[in-house]
């Protein structure tokens, strides 16, 4: 069995983030989103796997190599432009060959993995499986229906009058049965392949199409609240692990992990918390659900519910929270002398300011 990956969207409800990294490379918990992605896929046995890849492809391969310091065999596979997740499986045709596989979605997370997804579908062998979860709102999602069996009979994507709660989590599998799908659909009013239309096709033509219903926690990770949550979550499991220096005047309190090389002194941190490697934290208070990766400074400054990426510097800011601050980006303190504010920002920026 191999697995299939899909880092080509371009993340356009992660700008201004998005301009200069993948949103699959976000970091959370000071890790990225596609590597919770890959871990899930070596948990479940799968070491063959393929990665379509879209504008970001540099940056994707930067990060994730050939795939051995994740136990995995990565093929790269690249899709001209953002086409539909069926096209993804039309352009990894090569590939796949004739072999059951998985395709995960490389800014979806789900708690737990997807050993026992997989294992169903070895089970049961259909020719396809789709992993559900039940939604207050189906109308953002592809939505299916099931028989009493709990087969598929009906997908629709987004319905304006859905008749089932039940959401497509970005995780499903596919025998070879789905080739034929592919090559049997046509495009959509978005003009792209959709792979909701794919399992229609099968459910239509007699395959089986099987499902697993989760309900435990899951996140398609597209905006920047989605990817607080997600840090939110990911930091309540936390354990405490103290490698940096912490000084006396320091106090550490809750589960806090302070990466080697990270100094931290005269602060306080209350925690759940990361903070990454060579990072500075100087008379300080980092709240709660807050990560810093590595390479930062924070001077005089209270942070909380935030994350912090690479390289960023913080100083004399009297209250952040609820954000995202983006690679080596500089957030100072403004002058007192004067009520107006001067700003440089970036394409797509939304900023609050006070006064």
């Amino acid at each position: 069995m191999k697995a299939l990956i899909l880092v080509g969207g371009v993340g356009s409800r992660l700008r201004p983030i998005t301009h200069t990294s993948a949103k699959q490379l976000v970091p959370v918990a000071n890790r990225t989103v596609l590597s919770y992605v890959l871990d899930s896929i070596k948990e479940a046995g799968i070491s063959e796997v393929g990665i379509v890849v879209g504008a970001t492809a540099a940056e994707i391969q930067a990060s994730v190599g050939d795939g051995a310091e994740f136990g995995l065999d990565v093929t790269y596979i690249q899709q001209d432009a953002p086409r539909g997740l069926a096209d993804a499986v039309l352009v990894s045709r090569d590939f796949l060959g004739d072999d059951d596989f998985v395709m995960y979605l490389g800014d979806n997370y789900v708690v737990d993995g997807i050993v026992d997804f997989v294992a169903d579908f070895r089970r049961d062998k259909p020719a396809a499986q789709v992993m559900l979860a039940r939604v207050a709102d189906p109308r953002r999602f592809g939505v299916a229906e099931l028989d009493e069996n709990g087969r598929v009979t009906a997908v629709v994507e987004k319905p304006q009058d859905p008749r089932s709660d039940l959401a497509i989590v970005g995780v499903y599998a596919f025998s070879s049965a789905v080739h034929e799908a592919v090559a049997g659909i046509r495009p959509s009013w978005r003009n792209e392949l959709e792979i909701t239309d794919a399992l229609q096709w099968l459910a239509d033509h007699g395959h089986e199409v099987g499902s697993t219903v989760i309900d435990r926690y899951w996140k398609d990770v597209a905006s920047v609240t989605d990817v607080l949550e997600m840090n939110r979550h990911l930091l309540e499991s936390l354990e405490t692990r103290i490698d940096g220096e912490v000084d006396e005047a320091s106090e550490l309190v809750g589960r806090v992990v302070v990466e080697a090389g990270a100094k931290i002194s005269g602060s306080r941190i209350v925690g759940p918390a990361v903070i990454g490697p060579d990072t500075v934290v100087q008379d300080s208070y980092l709240g709660p659900f807050t990560s810093i990766e590595g390479n930062c400074r924070v001077a005089h400054s209270e942070i909380q519910y935030s994350i912090v990426l690479r390289g960023a510097s913080i100083e004399g800011v009297a209250r952040v929270e609820d954000s995202v601050i983006g690679r080596e980006t500089e957030v100072n303190a403004a002058p007192r002398t004067s009520t107006a504010h001067r700003l440089v920002l970036g394409d797509h920026s939304r900023v609050q300011v006070g006064g």
